[in-house]
């Protein structure tokens, strides 16, 4: 399912093994009390840190996992309701947060990146994308609400939204989706934690502060 590793004040939350880390009940519950674990240990202080989100293998996440929803739409309004649970934990973690995206993310795969501060991916293998348009899914309407606020341009968002535009990790970076694009898995990861570690150095008390305009 996944680890979390503690690397000084780096956390690394790793989606393990090499299959598509496609997103069902199992690995979304997974996921959340790995974040759960994450925000207790860190509740009682021990200094500032950052999270770091990867996975093994050539994908990120390749979206909902729809062999285990087979035509149950219980089971996919599940999924759906996990997802956004998870989205709405990450968004809200007391730290920075960074994506080491290493391979496909795909709809579920492509938001899961999204929820975090910056996302880096790897440039030798990959794309950002919104697969359920091309096999007739309907996008939930609080996809659309959240690429819009994650991703910059109008137009970009159109072709996201509308014409399901793949994005290796140097178009991205030109759209402005993305902070940075690297040689490999491995190098990506390096970069995610030397930003980690420069974040770290702002001394983030874990509070978040809103502004009220």
């Amino acid at each position: 399912m996944c680890t979390l590793e503690k690397r000084g004040n780096i956390y690394v939350l790793t989606l393990t093994g090499t299959n598509e880390h496609r997103l069902n009940a199992p690995l979304l519950d997974s996921l959340q009390s790995t974040l759960r674990r994450l925000r207790s240990e860190t509740a009682g202080g021990g200094g500032p840190c950052a999270l770091i989100t990867t996975a093994h293998g050539n994908y990120f996440s390749n979206g909902y996992d729809l062999d285990w929803a087979g035509s149950n739409e219980d089971r996919l309004l599940l999924m759906a309701t996990k997802l956004r649970s998870l989205v709405k934990d990450l968004i809200s973690l007391p730290m920075p947060t960074i994506a080491a995206v290493s391979g496909h993310a795909s709809t579920g795969g492509f938001v899961l990146a999204l929820c975090h501060d910056y996302v880096l991916m790897r440039k030798d293998r990959g794309y950002l994308y919104v697969t359920d348009l091309d096999i007739g899914l309907v996008v939930p309407a609080w996809f659309g609400t959240f690429l819009r606020c994650k991703i910059g341009s109008p137009a970009v968002w159109r072709d996201v939204v509308m014409r399901a535009e793949k994005m290796t990790a140097e178009v991205a970076v030109q759209k402005g989706v993305i902070e940075s694009a690297h040689g490999s898995a491995a190098e990506t990861v390096r970069a995610a934690v030397a930003l980690g570690e420069q974040l770290v150095g702002r001394k983030w008390d874990g509070h978040v502060c809103y502004i009220d305009s």
